[in-house]
């Protein structure tokens, strides 16, 4: 598996939309000019630019078509290989793997406070976050994972937090299991790996940052 990530940079701002914007297409462009801060247009684009350079340097695919399944879950056409895109705060992440997978990566917030999010979780989840040294860590590993597991799924928001329950990183959501991997990126973000398929556990991770002088 590969997973690109990177930051974004309001100094880079407008350099960074003249050099990759052309790229795409002008729906892609609308979709991601469609936003109002400069930092939501720039982490979909990241996310993009992600994808497309991590197809082109690892699998030799230049010419990268997505579409979007009836779940609304993206996804690569003509090619046996699966994608995700997780982005928070200033950080824009894309896994890619030969096998279907959800990613998720969540900024620390030392301002949030679980228990504003106790009706999203099951009485377990809840106490091992209460019991936690680390509650704010705790908390957001909680969330990362189970976004990943909704992810990987491809429920969206119709998959609600409480509805299961991830123990030994292994859960199951109707009569499929899933499986959760922990990854690090940065001290200050919290990431999980999720995927129905057990390869996901023993996998080898390559972690690529990004750098602006990658053509």
């Amino acid at each position: 598996m590969i997973i690109l990530y990177t930051f974004i940079s309001e100094e880079k701002h407008q350099s960074r939309l003249d050099r990759y914007l052309p790229a795409f297409s002008q729906e892609v462009n609308q979709n991601i000019l469609r936003y109002r801060r400069w930092q939501d247009v720039q982490l979909s684009l990241l996310g993009k630019v992600l994808l497309q350079y991590g197809l082109k340097t690892y699998y030799n695919i230049s010419d990268v078509k997505t579409d979007v399944l009836p779940n609304k879950k993206p996804y690569l056409k003509d090619h046996h290989l699966h994608f995700n895109i997780s982005h928070s705060k200033e950080l824009a992440v894309c896994a890619i793997a030969e096998y279907p997978l959800g990613i998720d990566v969540e900024f620390r917030d030392p301002k949030i406070n679980y228990q504003d999010f106790i009706f999203q979780m099951t009485a377990r989840e809840l106490q091992e976050i209460h019991d936690a040294e680390d509650k704010t860590k705790e908390f957001f590993t909680y969330w990362a994972r189970k976004e990943a597991v909704i992810k990987a799924h491809g429920a969206g928001m119709m998959l609600p937090l409480d509805s299961f329950e991830v123990v030994n990183n292994e859960c199951r959501i109707e009569e499929e299991k899933f499986f959760t991997r922990e990854i690090f990126i940065h001290e200050d973000y919290q990431g999980y790996i999720a995927s129905s398929d057990q390869k996901i556990k023993e996998d080898v991770l390559l972690f690529k940052r990004f750098e602006e002088d990658i053509s």
